[in-house]
C-alpha cells in the first residue's frame, strides 16, 4: 500500500506549529505509516526556497523525495470575493506538477496577495479565475475544493453546486475533499456529486496531526497518473480513504460556542437557526448543509464510491482515555513509543490483529481499539469550531 496525505501546512501558515518543517514531517510520516505528503504552502517564498533546496526529483515525474519520504507540490489558498451581490469565501488545494511551474504560478499570484505574509494566502479574485491561472501555468495542474462542507470557507459554505461556483469551467473539477466533518457516504447523499472522486486529508497544522485522514493507493504514481486515477475513480489503484469519524469534526452539528449550544439540524430548524439562549444566529454545521442539499438517504446509492475505513488517531484515543488534551507532551510521547514499537500507527489502528497486541499495549487502549474496529464507539458531536469528544 502507498498512503498519501495531500493537504497540510508549513510553519509559515498562520496558527501553525513552528515544528511544521521537513524533519518533523519525516519523523511523523514514518511513525504514522505515510508514504507521500503534500508539500503545503509552496506559495510562501521561504518555504518554496526550502523545498527547492531539499527535495530531490524521483523517477516518477512530478513526485519529489526527502530522505525516503515522497512529496507532491500542493498548497491551500483562500479566495474571498464578491459574486452576485454576495461575499464568497472558498478554500482550494492547488496541485502543481513541478517546482519550476510552481515558481511561475507564484509570480502570477503575487499580483493578488502578499505571499510572504501567510503560507495560505488570501486571493481577492474569483476562484474561477484562479483555476484559469493554474491551467494556463501548468497543463497538468488542477485544483480541488477543500473541506467542501465547512461553514465559513468552503465550496458549499458559499455555493449550492460546483456549477454555480465554477460555471463554464466546472468540468475542470473532478475531485473534492470531504473534510474532517463529512465522509464519502454523506457526500453521496447529494446525487450531483456522483461524478466526483473524494479525497480525505489531514489539513494538519502540527506534525503529529498528519494522517488523521489519508488516501490509500496500490502503489506509487507520477503526477499525471494521480490525476488520471482521481478522474477515473480507479478502484484498482485508489483502494480506500482513511476517515475521521465525522461526528468528531469541529463543525459537524450546528451550534453556538459562546452559549454552549450544540444542536442536531432538526432541532436547529425548529428554532429557526436561532440560539435559544442569546437570540443570535447559530453556526450551521456540516450535517445541516448536507441534509439541505441531499436528494438521497444515507447509504441509498453508494455505487461507484471509493471504499473508506473510519478510525481515530491514537492521540485522540489515548488522550481521551487518560482524560488529557491529546496535544500534551506526555500523550504525544506515549503515542510515539507505541508507533515505534510496531510498524506504524496505521498498522495498530487497522491491520494488526487485536490478539497480537495483547500484553504490548495497555488493556484500556486495547479494548477501545477493539470497539473502534467494530464501530462501537460513542462521540459527542463537535460544533461551532469545537471538536467532538469521545465517550470512554
Amino acid at each position: 500500500m502507498y498512503i498519501a496525505d495531500f493537504h497540510l501546512h508549513s510553519k509559515y501558515s498562520l496558527a501553525t506549529s513552528k515544528d511544521m518543517e521537513l524533519e518533523q514531517l519525516l519523523k511523523w510520516a514514518k511513525l504514522k505509516g505515510l508514504n507521500l505528503l503534500g508539500s503545503g504552502d509552496f506559495t510562501h517564498p521561504l518555504w518554496y526556497r526550502e523545498l527547492k533546496e531539499k527535495l530531490k526529483e524521483t523517477n516518477k515525474e512530478g513526485i519529489y523525495n526527502y530522505k525516503g519520504l515522497d512529496f507532491i507540490l500542493t498548497t491551500e489558498v483562500s479566495n474571498i470575493y464578491k459574486k452576485d451581490g454576495k461575499t464568497r469565501k472558498i478554500h482550494t488545494i492547488i496541485f502543481i506538477s513541478s517546482l519550476e511551474k510552481a515558481s511561475i504560478l507564484n509570480k502570477k499570484l503575487k499580483k493578488f496577495s502578499e505571499l510572504n505574509s501567510n503560507g495560505r494566502p488570501i486571493l481577492n479574485i474569483d476562484v474561477k479565475e484562479l483555476l484559469k491561472i493554474v491551467k494556463n501555468t501548468d497543463a497538468l495542474g488542477f485544483i480541488v475544493p477543500a473541506h467542501i462542507w465547512t461553514p465559513h470557507y468552503s465550496l458549499f459554505g458559499s455555493f449550492d453546486s460546483v456549477e454555480e461556483c465554477f460555471e463554464e469551467l466546472s468540468d475542470e473539477i473532478f475531485t473534492l475533499e470531504t473534510g474532517l466533518g463529512s465522509d464519502p457516504a454523506m457526500n453521496k447523499m447529494v446525487s450531483s456529486l456522483d461524478k466526483y472522486s473524494f479525497i480525505s486529508n489531514s489539513d494538519a497544522h502540527s506534525p503529529y496531526k498528519i494522517g488523521r485522514e489519508a488516501n490509500v493507493f496500490d502503489s506509487p504514481f507520477s503526477f499525471k497518473e494521480l490525476k488520471t486515477i482521481l478522474k477515473l475513480k480507479d478502484k484498482k489503484r485508489f483502494l480506500f480513504t482513511i476517515e475521521y469519524f465525522s461526528e468528531q469534526g469541529k463543525y459537524y452539528f450546528d451550534g453556538h460556542k459562546n452559549c454552549g449550544i450544540c444542536l442536531h439540524p432538526e432541532e436547529s430548524k425548529k428554532l429557526n437557526n436561532i440560539c435559544p439562549l442569546c437570540g443570535k444566529k447559530i453556526t450551521i454545521g456540516v450535517l445541516h448543509r448536507v441534509l439541505n442539499l441531499a436528494d438521497r438517504k444515507l447509504g441509498e446509492n453508494n455505487r461507484g464510491l471509493i471504499p473508506f475505513k473510519k478510525t481515530l488517531p491514537l492521540l485522540d484515543i489515548v488522550g481521551s482515555l487518560e482524560n488529557k488534551n491529546p496535544n500534551t507532551v506526555s500523550i504525544i510521547r506515549k503515542v510515539e513509543d507505541m508507533c515505534t514499537s510496531f510498524e506504524s500507527e496505521f498498522s495498530i489502528l487497522l491491520n494488526i490483529p487485536i490478539q497480537n497486541l495483547k500484553g504490548k499495549i495497555d488493556n484500556n487502549i486495547l479494548q477501545f481499539l477493539d470497539s473502534l474496529r467494530k464501530g462501537k464507539i460513542k462521540i459527542i458531536p463537535g460544533c461551532d469550531g469545537q471538536f467532538g469528544k469521545l465517550e470512554t
